[in-house]
């Protein structure tokens, strides 16, 4: 598909095929280098907050129109307002050297470069190849980032910190979702309801985790969003239906509905628990609530669409929903479906309903997390048992009804594609 999948999909490696875990590793030394140099910038006074895109809406897939924050999406906002604060300098053991910054930046200058030059023959530079001793630089890193631990970067080094980054936040779609402690998200396959899913920040530890299984497609490792969207300091992801009813002509169903999966715990990326980063249901019940909850968070951990956009007017984003949130999930689900659909053996006279799950950037942008086959019809509270009801029955309506009346209702679902 035209679809850029760095715009709605976390960067994801298979870890089980030797080229992707190499690529993964890769990636881990760049967005090492990358939140070195956040930290560096963080310690000048000033944070760049809107490395993310600018905030879109659209008609469908393809169809953007920029809205709020000005040329390339950049804005400054006082270190007070950063909702994830970096570590100070007044951190365990000495202050370490500027030299770390200086090899950050050279890291970061040398693969802009790369990305500069995409369109020349050639494999660009590999980080492996640029010099660096990525050992120990990590271990420097994770005691920046960590554990706190000084960093004393020179003015000149934060005046380039900055420029750098505002350079590559045109070119790494998902440079302001990355924060500043490179935590990723690993995940099983072939496994449901969040079993086995681990948040980590260690490249070793990743790489001890899934050592015992080398079969490809056995673990997958994708990029956690470190910087989510929160409601009253709580992270929430959004279970969104659609359904297919043929692969060829590819023709794809959007529900109009949707319910919330909140966490137990306040959001932390200093703590990598379970019940702070996952919202999956199954999850979630096996995790007591955390003393001085929201008053105005659900107690079944589930609210409704209308009730996220009750919450969104009641901040200021009333129109985040339907011109950020729903247009995003709409062109992440199609770009998907586009981009799997030779790999799927069309059977006329059949159909699959999925669950696609989103988190959203704090600037309303969605991130497609995954997307599941047979996605559970059990309800797990007062807002699912109605809606996994009416999904089932609006379902029948397309899938039945439609095929002897074409003009029949079809409930909340709503033709967003067909070839």
């Amino acid at each position: 598909d035209q679809a850029d999948p760095d715009t709605f999909f976390p960067r994801c490696y298979r870890l089980g095929a030797v080229d992707e875990q190499q690529a993964f590793i890769e990636d881990f030394h760049l967005t090492a280098a990358r939140s070195l140099l956040k930290v560096a910038l963080e310690l000048a006074g000033d944070v760049l907050t809107g490395m993310e895109q600018p905030l879109k809406s659209g008609k469908g897939p393809g169809e953007h129109a920029e809205l709020g924050l000005g040329e390339g999406g950049q804005r400054w906002v006082p270190r007070s307002h950063v909702p994830h604060p970096m570590p100070s300098t007044a951190g365990p053991g000495p202050p370490l050297p500027p030299q770390l910054v200086e090899e950050a930046l050279q890291v970061c200058e040398q693969h802009l470069g790369s990305l500069g030059h995409q369109d020349i023959d050639g494999d660009p530079p590999s980080p492996r190849m640029m010099g660096t001793d990525w050992d120990r630089f990590l271990r420097d890193y994770y005691r920046v980032a960590h554990e706190g631990a000084g960093l004393v970067p020179s003015r000149a080094q934060q005046e380039r910190c900055r420029v750098l980054l505002q350079r590559l936040a045109g070119r790494l779609p998902q440079l302001g979702m990355e924060g500043d402690r490179s935590v990723w998200i690993l995940k099983p396959g072939a496994k449901s309801r969040g079993r086995g899913i681990v948040c980590v920040a260690q490249l070793e530890e990743v790489l001890r985790l899934v050592a015992p299984s080398v079969r490809a497609g056995e673990w997958v490792v994708q990029k956690y969003v470190e910087r989510p969207l929160l409601i009253f300091g709580t992270k929430f992801d959004v279970r969104q239906w659609f359904l297919v009813t043929d692969w060829n002509p590819l023709t794809v169903w959007f529900y109009r509905k949707s319910y919330l999966r909140f966490c137990s715990q306040p959001f932390s990326l200093h703590h990598l628990d379970p019940a702070r980063h996952l919202c999956n249901v199954s999850i979630q019940k096996q995790c007591g609530l955390a003393r001085g909850r929201h008053p105005q968070l659900p107690p079944d951990q589930t609210w409704s669409c209308r009730q996220l956009q009750a919450y969104l007017a009641q901040v200021g984003r009333a129109g985040a929903w339907h011109q950020v949130m729903v247009p995003g999930m709409k062109a992440a689900v199609v770009g998907a479906l586009r981009s799997a659909q030779d790999l799927v053996r069309s059977r006329k006279g059949s159909f699959e309903l999925y669950g696609a799950d989103f988190v959203f950037g704090e600037d309303c942008q969605p991130w497609l997390l995954e997307i599941n086959a047979s996605p559970t019809m059990a309800p797990s509270s007062a807002v699912t048992g109605q809606l996994c009801a009416s999904v089932q029955r609006d379902t029948l309506r397309v899938v039945i009804d439609r095929r002897d009346n074409p003009t029949c209702p079809t409930g909340a679902f709503e033709l967003i594609y067909k070839e």
